[in-house]
């Protein structure tokens, strides 16, 4: 039930320790408690005035609250702790994360990402906050009372000895159940938020084709499998819930009418058999509190494993390379190869000198992005030979070549902050005059005159939105601000916009483009004429290389691509 990892966080054996003392002195202010309340009722029974009861009765006010002292610390620390390490847990999956680069998201879905760094950290944290005093106090407090009964009345110890592993054994069955449930209501749980995710993304494209109507269904039908999932969970858990109630209780019954039994038949004293009346129902708390979160439990135990596999993900052990900033001189060899799990990703060898704009075009699926995440680093070659001057490199994931790259994808993400925020992602020093310098160059004045609060207006969701072209506008705003990043990665930039919007976009990024080395991926042939030089992708292998004129000269992929992408036979 506990999870290993949880033994692994620091400070956890301070926290344990902590725990472990709060629950033998919770035994002890119980026993106190019940001491001071059966001797009370045992000198009222036998004609003593209420006033001589002074001293017990105080006792059992200060032990209890005492025992109620101690849970509040208890929770007040544990809290503390709990909220810590969710915190720092949220950060190093979101370094994970941001370390690791798209290919994580694409793996494990949006959704599912999404939903454990938000939903399942907050999880985790109740799962510590619940757990760790839950299973010291089931692990301790029946023990201690347990001996305090034995002390009492042996016979009574005896009985409630034997019940307690059968409850055990009971729970753990019933545990093994709500697990099976827990974790096929959590995969549902994470299918769900992934199509949700893609569906709401995809809701334009949906509604132009007419199936947006379709995909609610399908939405729909998912969430009922979660529904049925949780229900189905839930299930278990109240049914669990009840039956430890059910035995509990009915093992205090059986207590108490020994108890009563032998109190008729004179074989116990009041006093005692008061003391261990009082202490059945605290023997058996523990386990019924552990039992009442239990799916609570399984949920935190589930997201915390999620969050583990995405941490225990492997990343790139090279040495860090220093490296020199990219300049007329440079010279890049890249020769590599990157497979997915069924099929060919990229195989490419080329030389690339000084400032170049490099054209890699191919149709859908012939490997145009994932040699823009093999470039960026974001994901890395299974084999590769690659040379920035005279540096060998293993792959582009070094902190000093990614440092100098400015990445534009198809859909570039607006923040939800200031305009300046988001055109000052990659500079976040820039002043307001070089701010307003790029919105110029990059046609957003017109945007900027709109906006009600200039500069300081919130853009993103729940904000100002912006299309598609505007968005575009803002992503080359960032290269444009940061003149130091001297590597242009652009992967289809344009494929989503309308052809008036391209054309006009194109006057204001090619004059970016100066003075930079420049992956441009598109399938657009207007752009073709702008490139120094060119890679045409297949089937992820680069099948022809060189300048447009000859390529053109060559007759071979790349005209038989163009005549493709233009609706042409061969």
């Amino acid at each position: 039930m506990i999870d290993k990892k949880l033994l692994q966080l620091p400070g956890i054996k301070k926290v344990l320790m902590l725990l472990a003392g709060s629950a033998v002195l919770q035994a002890i202010f119980i026993i106190g408690q019940a001491y001071g309340l059966s001797m009370t009722i045992t000198h009222l029974w036998n004609g003593e005035g209420l006033n001589k009861q002074l001293t017990w009765l105080l006792l059992f006010f200060v032990s209890f609250a005492l025992r109620h002292l101690m849970t509040y610390l208890r929770e007040h620390a544990l809290e503390e702790y709990a909220y810590q390490q969710a915190k720092d847990l949220r950060s190093q999956l979101l370094r994970k994360i941001f370390h690791l680069g798209p290919q994580v998201v694409q793996k494990q879905g949006t959704g599912s990402v999404v939903t454990t760094a938000l939903d399942g950290i907050n999880q985790v944290e109740e799962y510590l906050h619940l757990i760790l005093p839950k299973m010291l106090n089931m692990m301790i407090i029946p023990w201690i009372l347990l001996v305090a009964i034995f002390f009492m009345d042996w016979e009574s110890g005896v009985v409630l000895l034997i019940v307690f592993p059968l409850i055990i054994i009971f729970m753990i069955i019933l545990g093994y159940a709500a697990q099976s449930k827990a974790d096929k209501q959590y995969k549902v749980f994470q299918v769900l938020s992934n199509h949700f995710i893609d569906s709401l993304r995809g809701i334009d494209t949906l509604k132009f084709f007419g199936i947006s109507k379709q995909y609610s269904k399908s939405i729909f039908t998912t969430s009922e499998r979660f529904r049925k999932a949780t229900m189905s969970t839930l299930k278990v858990a109240i049914l669990s819930t009840f039956a430890l109630d059910f035995f509990t209780t009915l093992s205090v019954a059986v207590v108490a009418v020994l108890l009563g039994l032998r109190l008729i038949n004179e074989a116990i004293l009041l006093f005692p058999a008061l003391t261990v009346l009082i202490l059945a129902p605290e023997y058996f708390l523990p386990i019924r509190d552990f039992s009442s979160d239990y799916h609570a439990t399984l949920d935190g135990k589930n997201a915390m494993d999620e969050v583990n596999q995405i941490l225990e993900l492997p990343e790139s052990q090279d040495a860090t390379i220093g490296l020199p900033t990219w300049s007329e001189d440079s010279q890049l060899d890249v020769n590599m190869r990157f497979n997915y799990e069924e099929k060919l990703g990229a195989e490419v060898d080329f030389i690339v000198q000084g400032y170049k704009k490099i054209g890699i075009i191919g149709m859908s699926g012939s490997g145009k992005s994932t040699l823009i995440n093999l470039l960026s680093g974001f994901l890395r070659p299974d084999e590769s030979q690659l040379r920035f001057n005279e540096h060998e490199l293993p792959a582009f994931d070094q902190p000093q070549w990614q440092e100098q790259l400015v990445y534009i994808p198809q859909n570039p993400y607006i923040f939800q902050r200031s305009v300046r925020e988001n055109i000052a992602f990659y500079h976040p020093q820039a002043s307001d005059e070089e701010i307003l310098k790029a919105i110029e160059v990059t046609g957003l004045t017109d945007l900027l005159n709109e906006l009600p609060e200039g500069l300081d207006t919130n853009l993103g969701e729940g904000a100002r939105t912006l299309s598609g072209g505007q968005a575009q506008r803002i992503a080359l705003a960032r290269a444009f601000l940061d003149q130091e990043r001297k590597i242009l990665l652009f992967d289809e930039p344009t494929a989503h916009l309308d052809i008036e919007t391209e054309v006009e976009l194109k006057e204001r990024m090619l004059p970016l483009m100066e003075n930079h080395l420049v992956f441009f991926a598109t399938h657009r042939l207007h752009w073709l004429a702008e490139m120094d030089y060119l890679l045409v992708m297949d089937h992820g292998k680069l099948v022809e290389q060189g300048t447009l004129a000859e390529l053109q000269q060559k007759n071979g992929a790349f005209t038989k691509l163009s005549q493709a992408l233009r609706g042409e036979k061969a």
